[in-house]
């Protein structure tokens, strides 16, 4: 059914990583020795850098659609009022939600690291900008919003003193 839906190559893409991501900070939390802090860290950023891409290519796509769609920023990135499929919006903020609730346990799981302050577990809050960049991707290249309202009215407002507008 997943083949069906648009965008499912992001959608797949979103779980998997997701998957990745929740398995290794739940074993560089629980091991929490010297191979899997690094490699924990390593995801972490990994899904840091995806999601900073897939955001900078959604907002560019979105810009260029709101020539003449509505778009509005909750609509793109959480992919809510009907922007998606009650199914493509279960999904991806699903994966958005696991992709904190493991990031924020894990992190303050382990509040030291070899008796310094902090942890190696405190990149995986990075993670879930990779969540929040592919539902904007989705959200700009295969979202639903309203057409945009152009008037052709060439009057300018009055500006009344009160209104502190220069």
């Amino acid at each position: 059914m997943m083949d069906v839906m648009p965008g499912s190559f992001l959608i797949k893409c979103n779980l998997a990583f997701t998957a990745v991501f929740v398995t290794m900070s739940i074993v560089a939390a629980v091991a929490f020795t010297a191979p899997w802090k690094p490699i924990g860290v390593a995801v972490s950023l990994s899904c840091f850098t995806v999601g900073i891409v897939a955001f900078l290519w959604g907002y560019w796509t979105a810009v260029q659609r709101s020539r003449t769609d509505n778009i509005s920023v909750a609509a793109l990135y959480f992919l809510v009022d009907d922007c998606a499929p009650q199914s493509v919006a279960r999904l991806m903020n699903g994966a958005l939600g696991v992709q904190v609730v493991v990031a924020v346990v894990t992190a303050i799981s382990r509040t030291t690291t070899d008796g310094r302050t902090g942890s190696t577990l405190a990149f995986g809050v990075l993670a879930p900008m990779m969540g929040l960049g592919l539902n904007g991707l989705w959200g700009a290249t295969h979202g639903t919003f309203a057409p945009r309202q152009l008037g052709d009215s060439g009057e300018v407002p009055l500006q009344e003193p009160a209104s502190g507008q220069d």
